[in-house]
């Protein structure tokens, strides 16, 4: 069974800092392909970062120079760096877990968790 923890969540002021992790433990599939997704309610999910086990990474249009993803393989544990967050990066964080190659492409991820959730007031 795929388990995510998720966490680092929480609310700041524009232009502010946020570092979230995501453990995940039962994947064991591979290549793998991790990422961040954001979803607002009434809204599709959006892709916000993705990260494969050879430190490939890509981000969306949006976040890219702000945000950063990385990842601690030995402790299975994916995290995402944001700065300069603006008011409309405000949403629901959402871990998942799918194959490489690496790709924001929300179908081909098979596992989401169950967010945490990110305000950013101006």
């Amino acid at each position: 069974q795929v388990k995510f923890l998720e966490s680092g969540g929480g609310s700041v002021q524009s232009g502010g800092s946020l570092r979230l992790s995501c453990v995940i433990s039962g994947y064991t599939y591979s290549p793998y392909c991790m990422g961040w997704f954001r979803q607002i309610p009434g809204k599709a999910r959006e892709g916000v970062a993705a990260i494969t086990g050879d430190g490939t990474t890509l981000y969306g249009e949006s976040v890219q120079g702000r945000f950063t993803i990385s990842q601690d393989s030995a402790k299975q544990t994916f995290y995402l760096q944001m700065n300069n967050l603006q008011p409309e990066d405000s949403a629901m964080y959402i871990c998942a877990a799918g194959l490489a190659p690496v790709n924001l492409v929300e179908d081909l991820y098979g596992y989401f968790g169950q967010g945490t959730q990110v305000t950013v007031s101006s």
